[in-house]
């Protein structure tokens, strides 16, 4: 790779010149930017704390006792059952990744 501002040769994998410090390549990209989904896959109810544990890379269960024992301190019950109803509103649902079709072999 070339660095667009000194024309001298980078790694392909850099995100600046260590040359000249320009940026080659856009760091906050939507390729490289985590999005906050809830999960299609790994849901009970709304799919929020799946979708939580997805984005934080830690088991869904984890989550799911957290919000539960969050829900039942004494005082937070209803600001813990507004808070993921909320959630589930505002969280966008995970995009679905339609299955490969294959054909069946025929028959010989």
């Amino acid at each position: 790779m070339t660095c667009g501002h000194c024309a001298k040769a980078i790694e392909s994998d850099s995100s600046f010149c260590r040359f000249c410090g320009a940026a080659v390549r856009d760091t906050w990209s939507a390729a490289t930017r985590k999005r906050l989904f809830r999960s299609a896959s790994d849901r009970k109810l709304g799919g929020v704390c799946g979708g939580l544990a997805d984005y934080f890379a830690i088991d869904p269960t984890i989550v799911r006792l957290l919000v539960i024992i969050l829900a039942i301190y004494p005082g937070a019950i209803v600001f813990g059952l507004v808070a993921y109803a909320i959630a589930w509103v505002i969280i966008p649902p995970a995009p679905v990744v339609p299955p490969l079709h294959h054909q069946a072999p025929s028959p010989a």
